[in-house]
Order: structure tokens, then C-alpha cells, then sequence
């Protein structure tokens, strides 16, 4: 299987960093195939501008949308952004990783969302959902958090960690069709001793190798 996995942290030697080098050594040691978009070392442009494309629908208007689909229709995105595209199109399984921010996408990982899942190419015309572009595929985040567990649930500071994410999980994933798995978490990294991040490295490395065979959430279940 060819696995895609999309990491966004600017330090090479966070966790996070740490947690993408352990998928990737797993991965390859069960025989999958991987590819990794480092977006801080690439240089990655997260804006949506122009800069996205060879072509030109309305040269007096920028409309992102109508010249996504016009790209699509005339093999007009950049370089760039068609090497993306590919790597997503060729993937079986998707992974993000990244350190959540403000209940969300860092800003490198949303502007990825943002250019790369480009309408005509990855949704559109009735293709979304159950009959979207990624149907069969699967995808899902790996994450960290600052706070600990006990802060993301229904009784704790920010809420249950299933509603914070469920926007990625629904709106981003589901739209363009991909099957969800539950996520990743590791909670509060930067708080936790030596002993504890090994055991989350751990905790990754024995899941990420079943990931194919475990059944998606039912992410429509949260409110």
C-alpha cells in the first residue's frame, strides 16, 4: 500500500518530527510505500494566489474556485501544487501530522488543504461524500496537543476532542470522500518525561502497521 503522509511542524527535532520518523520507519519495515511532504522543509507556499496556476481563467478577477476548475480542465496548476495532487491521488492511506493549533490545522497545513483538495481535481460535480473522489481510501490525523487528556473531554477546559476535530474529520476528509480512523493523539508531549514519550512513540509504532486493517469511525456520531 502507498501511504501519504503530510507533516507540519517548522523543527525537525519536535515530536512531531519524531513521530512522522517512527511512521515512516514502520511502515517501510511492513513493505508499504511512503511518501513524505515535509511542508516547513520544502518551503511549501500555503497562499492561495495566482502563483497556484499556469493558466488563466479571468485575468480581472481572481476567483479561486473557477480557476481551479479551469486548470483542471486545461493541465494548469503549478508545479508545485501538481506534485501534490499526485502524491494525494497515488496515496491509500493519508496522514496528517501536526501539532494542533487553536482548535485546528496550523496555518502551513491548512494552506496545503487549502491549494492542494482543488475543486474539479479532488471534489466537485456531485463527487463528494459517499461518492467523492477518495472513496475506499482511508486518512486521518496524528497529532499533539499542549494540554493533557483530561482537558479535551466533555467535561474539560476545551471540550470533548471529538468536536474539536470533527471539523477536519467531517469537512475535509469525509467531503472528499476518504474513510476516517481514529486519531492519533499524543497528549501534551512537551509536559510529559522521557519514559512517557517513548511509550507514546511505542503506542505509534505498534498501530500504524495495522492501520489498513482497522474499521473506520463514525464520525457523523458526534455533535
Amino acid at each position: 500500500m502507498q501511504v501519504f503522509i503530510v507533516h507540519a511542524h517548522v523543527e525537525p527535532k519536535s515530536f512531531n518530527g519524531a513521530l512522522t520518523r517512527t511512521a515512516v520507519a514502520a511502515l517501510q519495515e511492513a513493505g508499504h510505500v511512503v511518501l513524505v511532504s515535509d511542508l516547513h522543509a520544502m518551503g511549501f507556499n500555503p497562499l492561495s494566489d495566482r502563483s497556484s496556476f499556469l493558466t488563466v481563467k479571468d485575468p480581472d478577477y481572481f476567483k479561486q474556485q473557477a480557476e481551479e476548475q479551469y486548470a483542471t480542465e486545461h493541465a494548469g496548476f503549478a508545479a508545485d501544487l501538481e506534485a501534490e495532487i499526485r502524491k494525494l491521488e497515488a496515496c491509500d492511506l493519508l496522514i496528517f501530522q501536526f501539532p494542533i493549533a487553536w482548535f485546528g490545522l496550523p496555518a502551513m497545513l491548512k494552506g496545503w488543504v487549502d491549494r492542494v483538495l482543488a475543486i474539479g481535481r479532488t471534489y466537485g460535480g456531485g463527487r463528494v461524500y459517499g461518492t467523492g473522489v477518495f472513496r475506499g481510501r482511508r486518512a486521518m490525523l496524528s497529532l499533539t496537543t499542549g494540554a493533557p487528556e483530561a482537558a479535551f473531554t466533555a467535561g474539560g477546559t476545551h471540550g470533548d476532542i471529538n468536536g474539536v476535530l470533527r471539523p477536519i474529520h467531517r469537512g475535509i476528509f469525509q467531503f472528499v470522500g476518504f474513510d476516517v480512523l481514529r486519531p492519533q493523539i499524543s497528549w501534551g508531549p512537551a509536559r510529559a518525561n522521557d519514559a512517557e514519550r517513548a511509550a507514546m512513540l511505542d503506542a505509534w509504532r505498534r498501530r500504524v502497521v495495522g492501520l489498513f486493517d482497522e474499521a473506520p469511525m463514525d464520525v457523523g456520531a458526534y455533535s
